[in-house]
Protein backbone atom coordinates (compact mmCIF):
# COMPACT_ATOMS: atom_id res chain seq x y z
CA UNK A 1 0.00 0.00 0.00
CA UNK A 2 0.99 3.48 -0.62
CA UNK A 3 1.74 5.81 1.92
CA UNK A 4 -1.09 8.16 3.31
CA UNK A 5 0.36 11.20 2.40
CA UNK A 6 2.00 12.11 -1.31
CA UNK A 7 3.07 15.09 -2.60
CA UNK A 8 1.89 16.54 -6.06
CA UNK A 9 5.57 15.32 -7.69
CA UNK A 10 3.99 11.86 -6.81
CA UNK A 11 1.11 12.05 -8.44
CA UNK A 12 2.28 13.41 -11.83
CA UNK A 13 5.01 10.70 -11.61
CA UNK A 14 1.88 8.30 -11.18
CA UNK A 15 0.32 8.17 -14.70
CA UNK A 16 -3.16 6.77 -15.52
CA UNK A 17 -3.87 5.16 -12.59
CA UNK A 18 -4.28 8.13 -10.20
CA UNK A 19 -8.13 9.19 -9.70
CA UNK A 20 -7.76 12.27 -8.31
CA UNK A 21 -10.56 12.68 -5.89
CA UNK A 22 -12.33 16.61 -4.53
CA UNK A 23 -13.94 16.30 -1.06
CA UNK A 24 -14.56 19.81 0.07
CA UNK A 25 -17.30 20.20 2.62
CA UNK A 26 -17.97 22.45 5.22
CA UNK A 27 -18.84 22.94 8.86
CA UNK A 28 -20.89 26.06 8.11
CA UNK A 29 -23.00 24.94 5.64
CA UNK A 30 -21.45 25.96 2.60
CA UNK A 31 -21.88 23.34 -0.49
CA UNK A 32 -18.71 21.58 -1.27
CA UNK A 33 -20.16 20.77 -4.36
CA UNK A 34 -20.61 24.48 -5.58
CA UNK A 35 -17.13 24.77 -4.50
CA UNK A 36 -15.87 21.99 -6.46
CA UNK A 37 -17.85 23.33 -9.86
CA UNK A 38 -16.15 26.66 -9.07
CA UNK A 39 -13.62 25.38 -10.12
CA UNK A 40 -11.85 22.01 -9.26
CA UNK A 41 -8.35 20.17 -10.23
CA UNK A 42 -8.38 18.53 -13.46
CA UNK A 43 -9.43 15.18 -13.64
CA UNK A 44 -11.02 15.19 -10.60
CA UNK A 45 -14.23 13.76 -9.41
CA UNK A 46 -16.57 14.91 -6.83
CA UNK A 47 -16.85 13.04 -3.92
CA UNK A 48 -20.00 13.97 -1.61
CA UNK A 49 -19.27 13.37 1.85
CA UNK A 50 -22.87 13.23 2.80
CA UNK A 51 -23.77 10.96 0.35
CA UNK A 52 -21.34 8.67 -0.08
CA UNK A 53 -19.08 8.60 3.14
CA UNK A 54 -21.41 8.89 5.64
CA UNK A 55 -25.04 6.76 7.04
CA UNK A 56 -28.22 8.42 8.61
CA UNK A 57 -27.72 11.28 10.91
CA UNK A 58 -29.54 10.16 14.58
CA UNK A 59 -28.78 11.00 18.20
CA UNK A 60 -27.84 7.36 18.28
CA UNK A 61 -25.25 7.30 16.07
CA UNK A 62 -24.06 10.24 15.47
CA UNK A 63 -23.53 13.31 12.47
CA UNK A 64 -21.52 11.52 10.54
CA UNK A 65 -22.08 7.10 11.13
CA UNK A 66 -20.11 5.27 8.56
CA UNK A 67 -22.39 4.58 5.64
CA UNK A 68 -23.31 1.03 4.56
CA UNK A 69 -20.45 -0.60 3.13
CA UNK A 70 -22.75 -0.83 -0.21
CA UNK A 71 -23.69 2.70 0.02
CA UNK A 72 -19.63 3.04 0.15
CA UNK A 73 -19.16 0.74 -3.27
CA UNK A 74 -22.04 1.84 -5.23
CA UNK A 75 -20.77 5.69 -4.55
CA UNK A 76 -16.96 4.74 -5.60
CA UNK A 77 -18.51 2.42 -8.71
CA UNK A 78 -20.38 4.74 -9.69
CA UNK A 79 -18.20 7.87 -9.87
CA UNK A 80 -15.59 5.78 -11.68
CA UNK A 81 -13.43 4.34 -9.16
CA UNK A 82 -12.12 0.80 -9.22
CA UNK A 83 -10.77 -1.75 -7.13
CA UNK A 84 -7.79 -1.65 -8.52
CA UNK A 85 -7.24 2.84 -8.90
CA UNK A 86 -4.94 4.72 -6.96
CA UNK A 87 -7.26 7.41 -5.14
CA UNK A 88 -5.62 10.78 -4.63
CA UNK A 89 -7.67 12.79 -2.13
CA UNK A 90 -7.93 16.45 -1.51
CA UNK A 91 -9.69 19.52 -0.05
CA UNK A 92 -8.90 23.23 0.49
CA UNK A 93 -8.37 22.78 4.14
CA UNK A 94 -4.84 20.69 4.37
CA UNK A 95 -6.89 17.26 4.14
CA UNK A 96 -8.84 17.19 7.09
CA UNK A 97 -12.01 16.55 5.58
CA UNK A 98 -10.68 14.16 2.26
CA UNK A 99 -8.71 12.31 5.02
CA UNK A 100 -12.34 10.80 5.79
CA UNK A 101 -12.27 9.22 2.29
CA UNK A 102 -9.14 8.43 1.88
CA UNK A 103 -8.90 6.38 5.71
CA UNK A 104 -12.30 4.35 4.50
CA UNK A 105 -10.06 3.21 1.48
CA UNK A 106 -7.04 2.28 3.11
CA UNK A 107 -9.44 0.43 5.83
CA UNK A 108 -10.63 -1.33 3.73
CA UNK A 109 -7.50 -2.44 1.42
CA UNK A 110 -7.51 0.12 -1.32
CA UNK A 111 -4.34 2.22 -2.40
CA UNK A 112 -5.31 6.07 -1.34
CA UNK A 113 -3.60 8.93 0.31
CA UNK A 114 -3.94 12.44 1.18
CA UNK A 115 -2.24 15.28 -1.44
CA UNK A 116 0.00 16.83 0.72
CA UNK A 117 -1.21 20.83 0.72
CA UNK A 118 -4.61 20.14 -0.93
CA UNK A 119 -6.01 22.61 -3.51
CA UNK A 120 -3.40 25.37 -2.58
CA UNK A 121 -0.09 23.16 -4.13
CA UNK A 122 -1.09 22.65 -7.63
CA UNK A 123 -0.52 26.03 -8.81
CA UNK A 124 -2.25 25.52 -12.19
CA UNK A 125 -5.18 26.47 -13.88
CA UNK A 126 -8.42 25.22 -12.28
CA UNK A 127 -11.33 23.63 -14.27
CA UNK A 128 -14.90 23.85 -14.00
CA UNK A 129 -15.26 20.49 -16.56
CA UNK A 130 -16.14 17.39 -14.72
CA UNK A 131 -14.78 14.21 -16.13
CA UNK A 132 -17.01 11.58 -17.10
CA UNK A 133 -15.56 8.09 -16.08
CA UNK A 134 -17.41 5.06 -16.88
CA UNK A 135 -18.69 3.00 -13.60
CA UNK A 136 -16.19 0.77 -12.23
CA UNK A 137 -16.15 -2.46 -10.42
CA UNK A 138 -15.95 -1.87 -6.49
CA UNK A 139 -16.45 -4.60 -4.90
CA UNK A 140 -18.46 -4.40 -1.24
CA UNK A 141 -16.42 -4.87 1.97
CA UNK A 142 -17.46 -4.51 6.12
CA UNK A 143 -15.58 -2.15 7.81
CA UNK A 144 -12.77 -4.12 9.61
CA UNK A 145 -13.41 -4.41 13.48
CA UNK A 146 -9.77 -4.19 14.47
CA UNK A 147 -9.59 -0.55 12.81
CA UNK A 148 -12.57 0.86 14.96
CA UNK A 149 -13.96 2.01 18.26
CA UNK A 150 -16.82 2.09 20.04
CA UNK A 151 -18.12 3.97 23.18
CA UNK A 152 -17.04 1.10 25.89
CA UNK A 153 -13.42 1.41 24.22
CA UNK A 154 -13.13 5.57 24.59
CA UNK A 155 -14.05 5.37 28.27
CA UNK A 156 -11.84 3.07 28.94
CA UNK A 157 -8.99 5.26 30.73
CA UNK A 158 -6.51 2.93 30.47
CA UNK A 159 -6.52 3.67 26.22
CA UNK A 160 -4.82 6.70 24.05
CA UNK A 161 -7.93 8.59 22.83
CA UNK A 162 -6.98 11.73 21.05
CA UNK A 163 -9.65 14.50 20.19
CA UNK A 164 -8.95 16.22 16.45
CA UNK A 165 -11.05 19.33 16.93
CA UNK A 166 -9.91 22.52 17.96
CA UNK A 167 -8.84 23.11 21.26
CA UNK A 168 -11.85 25.80 22.43
CA UNK A 169 -14.45 23.34 21.29
CA UNK A 170 -12.17 20.47 23.51
CA UNK A 171 -12.42 22.99 26.67
CA UNK A 172 -16.30 23.57 26.14
CA UNK A 173 -15.89 26.78 25.65
CA UNK A 174 -17.58 26.69 22.31
CA UNK A 175 -20.15 24.33 20.71
CA UNK A 176 -21.41 25.04 17.26
CA UNK A 177 -23.17 22.03 15.76
CA UNK A 178 -23.64 18.98 19.16
CA UNK A 179 -26.04 19.42 21.97
CA UNK A 180 -23.10 19.50 24.75
CA UNK A 181 -20.27 21.28 25.03
CA UNK A 182 -16.94 19.78 26.22
CA UNK A 183 -14.76 16.59 25.65
CA UNK A 184 -14.42 12.73 26.86
CA UNK A 185 -13.00 12.13 30.24
CA UNK A 186 -9.45 11.28 29.57
CA UNK A 187 -9.19 12.44 25.86
CA UNK A 188 -5.99 14.40 24.72
CA UNK A 189 -6.86 17.33 22.71
CA UNK A 190 -4.51 16.71 19.86
CA UNK A 191 -5.93 19.40 17.10
CA UNK A 192 -5.41 17.98 14.03
CA UNK A 193 -4.80 20.88 11.90
CA UNK A 194 -1.80 21.26 14.09
CA UNK A 195 -0.72 18.65 12.03
CA UNK A 196 0.14 21.13 9.45
CA UNK A 197 2.73 23.61 8.55
CA UNK A 198 1.45 27.61 7.81
CA UNK A 199 1.94 26.21 4.16
CA UNK A 200 -0.82 23.95 4.59
CA UNK A 201 1.73 20.67 3.65
CA UNK A 202 1.91 18.50 6.40
CA UNK A 203 4.80 18.42 9.14
CA UNK A 204 8.22 16.82 8.80
CA UNK A 205 7.67 13.34 9.62
CA UNK A 206 10.24 13.57 12.21
CA UNK A 207 7.76 16.47 14.22
CA UNK A 208 4.70 14.35 13.43
CA UNK A 209 6.39 11.54 15.31
CA UNK A 210 7.53 13.67 18.25
CA UNK A 211 4.21 15.45 18.83
CA UNK A 212 2.14 12.42 18.43
CA UNK A 213 4.69 10.44 21.27
CA UNK A 214 4.12 13.32 23.38
CA UNK A 215 0.41 12.71 23.86
CA UNK A 216 1.44 8.98 23.83
CA UNK A 217 0.03 7.68 20.88
CA UNK A 218 1.17 4.41 19.37
CA UNK A 219 -0.82 1.59 16.99
CA UNK A 220 -3.65 1.13 19.37
CA UNK A 221 -4.68 4.60 19.56
CA UNK A 222 -8.15 6.00 19.59
CA UNK A 223 -8.57 9.09 17.22
CA UNK A 224 -12.47 11.10 17.22
CA UNK A 225 -13.52 14.71 16.36
CA UNK A 226 -16.98 16.27 16.25
CA UNK A 227 -18.64 13.36 13.75
CA UNK A 228 -15.56 11.12 13.09
CA UNK A 229 -14.26 12.81 10.07
CA UNK A 230 -11.25 15.02 10.73
CA UNK A 231 -10.18 12.16 13.09
CA UNK A 232 -9.07 10.54 9.77
CA UNK A 233 -6.44 12.94 9.39
CA UNK A 234 -4.94 12.34 12.46
CA UNK A 235 -5.13 8.69 12.09
CA UNK A 236 -3.55 9.30 8.70
CA UNK A 237 -0.94 11.90 10.75
CA UNK A 238 -0.10 9.14 12.74
CA UNK A 239 0.64 6.49 10.30
CA UNK A 240 2.33 8.99 8.14
CA UNK A 241 5.01 9.37 11.12
CA UNK A 242 5.40 5.63 11.41
CA UNK A 243 3.05 5.11 14.58
CA UNK A 244 0.52 2.20 13.26
CA UNK A 245 -2.69 2.97 11.94
CA UNK A 246 -4.99 3.34 15.36
CA UNK A 247 -8.13 3.11 15.29
CA UNK A 248 -11.56 5.45 14.52
CA UNK A 249 -14.21 6.20 16.97
CA UNK A 250 -16.85 6.92 14.11
CA UNK A 251 -19.48 8.06 16.40
CA UNK A 252 -17.23 10.77 18.00
CA UNK A 253 -18.68 13.67 20.29
CA UNK A 254 -22.17 13.94 18.25
CA UNK A 255 -22.74 10.70 19.37
CA UNK A 256 -21.14 10.30 22.62
CA UNK A 257 -22.64 13.60 24.05
CA UNK A 258 -25.98 12.48 22.54
CA UNK A 259 -26.96 10.59 25.97
CA UNK A 260 -26.90 12.83 28.63
CA UNK A 261 -26.53 10.05 31.22
CA UNK A 262 -22.35 9.98 30.52
CA UNK A 263 -19.98 12.52 32.04
CA UNK A 264 -18.32 15.27 30.00
CA UNK A 265 -15.19 16.87 31.01
CA UNK A 266 -14.22 20.70 30.20
CA UNK A 267 -11.31 22.36 30.23
CA UNK A 268 -7.89 21.07 29.70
Amino acid sequence: MIEPVVDLEWVRAAGARIVLADVRWYLDGRSGRAAYEAGHLPGAVFVDLDRWLAGPASPAEGRHPLPDPAVFAEGMAALGIGDDDIVIGYDDAGGVVAARLVWMLRATGHDAALLDGGLSVYGGELTRDEPRRPRAVFATRPWPAERLAGIDAVTDLSAVVLDARDPARFRGEVEPVDPRPGHIPGARNLPCRDNLSADGRFLPVAELRQRFSAAGAGADTISYCGSGVTACHNLLALEHAGLGPGRLYPGSWSQYCGDPRRPVATGD
